[in-house]
């Protein structure tokens, strides 16, 4: 479809308000760039009945950037022929610069032109007011709403009527036992089912004032897990001073049980995290963070055995309130004030660039010419190889991603289709002006490449080792899989609940060339970009990261660089 064709189609993204608007703003500039001479009286009323329209809108709720070019348009119009509702002016003279009049028509049509090329990605999708029903009458309404809109429904295999099946007696006995707390952990219970990393609480705030939060996992013991590939528990993390270390647990001792509970037993069983798991290493790396938490004051018997002891030892272990430690130290918090792009030469030549986020910074506002300065360095440089590090990436903006993908690509290569719901049609459709081509970019690279990720590479952060997978020697190496919430948030879907949570989910679903859901974990857990070099997690590479503090990913990522010819 041509440039022309996908703007007119980006009408079917209009509510009918903006639809009216459009109609009438487009009628009364050419009626007058033209101007045709010939006096209707009707039309002296048409910039009111516009600025109608554009009130009803706004008490409608519609503020979109979408709306808001609509409603300026409306109101200069309004402004400038108000006079002629009071005062007709029935015979309509030449004006007398005409070139001027049609220069400020054309002007005033650019803001229709923006609204179309902004109509996918800034449509009205309505707030849904839910925080004056009852638990369980709310829940009913948010379930029925996503069943036709959440994206990913039918990828998950998402049962619906299940889903009220299950949670709807328990919101019901909620709220029949006045329990806010039940409440609010089954709406958890609920959101996380959907194994997608877009789906939230707004206001969830866990590490300030939330009480269930504290009350289940407050308590640490100084100390945290993480389950090897063969199914071992070892310790990751250990607090200096803490209850564990003073117990005479070493870092990378293996838990043998926990809380009455065998180790692997006790790992599997843990539920809680910050974010919804949507993939299975995510799911297991936070399993481990969240095993060794307890409620404060609560006293656990632990077996265990330090690395290099054939003895078993058995203590108890208490909690205490180290307000949350453990789990920040676990967790990678990003901070804008660090460049989301910093390149280096590294001592065995290789190029290394680290991409913290696909945004602009406080103190770099173009990364990705910023990218390209680091590439003219490394090529004037002869580097051996490039690393690219998009570990811990959470995202940020899509087009900056294809942005930056162009240096390594030396003909354009297909990177997305966006599919939204459409509320007129009632159905997902494609957003042409959205889709998104990776077009090559000086200086070119199609050196050997390796992009390292782990499961923390979420969003549009995952969208480079998708896009360059499968291209002439490029290694993706990692631990585990990226993130697999790869959805599109541009005007998600928002929904008030009882209690005051305002929840949001992903509006819309990145698709590959030939049209299928790319990125996004499945029902089994499984998305998001696959290593091609997938490190096991044994006791060498654990020793080696968590013991010794090396980089393994880094060092695997080296050794594959230097296994291409």
């Amino acid at each position: 479809m041509s440039m022309v064709g996908d703007l007119f189609g980006s009408l079917k993204w209009f509510t009918v308000y903006d639809l009216l608007l459009f109609a009438i703003n487009l009628i009364l500039l050419v009626w007058y760039a033209v101007p045709i001479r010939k006096y209707v009286r009707w039309f002296d009323f048409l910039p009111s009945a516009g600025l109608l329209i554009a009130i009803a809108s706004v008490l409608n709720g519609d503020t979109t950037l979408l709306a808001l070019s609509l409603y300026a348009v409306t109101a200069i119009l309004f402004v400038c022929t108000v006079n002629k509702v009071i005062k007709p002016v029935r015979r309509i003279p030449m004006p007398k610069y005409r070139v001027l009049r049609i220069v400020q028509c054309v002007l005033g049509i650019l803001p229709l032109v923006l609204s179309l090329m902004l109509a996918g990605e800034s449509r009205f999708n309505p707030v849904s007011q839910f925080s004056q029903l009852s638990y369980s009458q709310a829940f009913v309404q948010l379930n029925e709403r996503l069943s036709r809109e959440y994206p990913f429904g039918d990828w998950k295999k998402v049962d619906w009527t299940a889903m009220k099946n299950k949670y709807e007696p328990l919101f019901q006995q909620a709220e029949q036992e006045k329990n806010k707390d039940l409440y609010y952990k089954t709406l958890r219970a609920y959101l996380f089912s959907f194994r997608d990393g877009h789906v939230k609480i707004m206001n969830e705030n866990l590490y300030d004032d939330n009480q269930v939060f504290k009350q289940e996992v407050g308590g640490g013991f100084g100390l945290s897990t993480i389950q090897l590939d063969q199914g071992k528990v070892l310790v990751n993390l250990l607090l200096a001073g803490s209850p564990a270390e003073q117990s005479g647990i070493q870092l990378g001792a293996e838990i043998i049980s926990w809380d009455g509970k065998e180790a692997r037993e006790a790992y599997r069983a843990t539920y809680w995290s910050e974010n919804p798991m949507a993939t299975e290493g995510y799911q297991l790396y936070n399993q481990g963070r969240f095993m060794a938490r307890a409620p404060i004051g609560k006293e656990i018997p632990i077996s265990f055995k330090n690395k290099g002891e054939n003895e078993i030892k058995k203590v108890t272990l208490k909690a205490y309130d180290d307000s949350y430690e453990t789990l920040k130290k676990t967790k990678v918090k990003l901070n804008k004030t660090d460049a989301p792009v910093e390149g280096e030469v590294l001592s065995n030549g290789y190029g290394y660039v680290k991409i913290r986020y696909f945004l602009p910074g406080t103190t770099m506002s173009n990364p990705d010419k910023v990218w390209g300065d680091i590439l003219k360095e490394f090529q004037a440089k002869q580097i051996k190889g490039l690393i690219i590090d998009v570990r811990d990436n959470p995202g940020g903006s899509d087009d900056l991603v294809t942005a930056m993908a162009g240096y390594l690509v030396n003909k354009p290569k297909f990177y997305e289709y966006v599919s939204y719901y459409n509320h007129m049609a009632g159905k997902f459709e494609i957003n042409a002006i959205e889709t998104r081509t990776i077009k090559p970019v000086e200086p070119y690279y199609g050196g050997k490449l390796a992009i390292l990720i782990n499961q923390r590479t979420g969003s549009s952060g995952e969208g480079l080792p998708i896009a360059a997978k499968g291209l002439p020697n490029v290694r993706i190496v990692g631990f585990t899989s990226t993130n697999g919430s790869f959805g599109v948030v541009s005007s998600p879907i928002q929904v008030e609940m009882p209690e005051g949570y305002i929840l949001q989910f992903p509006d819309g679903r990145s698709l590959n060339q030939e049209k299928m859901i790319q990125g996004d974990s499945d029902d089994k857990g499984q998305g998001g970009a696959i290593p091609d070099i997938k490190i096991p997690l044994n006791e060498q590479t654990f020793e080696d990261k968590y013991v010794q503090g090396q980089d393994v990913e880094l060092n695997y990522a080296i050794q594959a660089l230097e296994s291409m010819k």
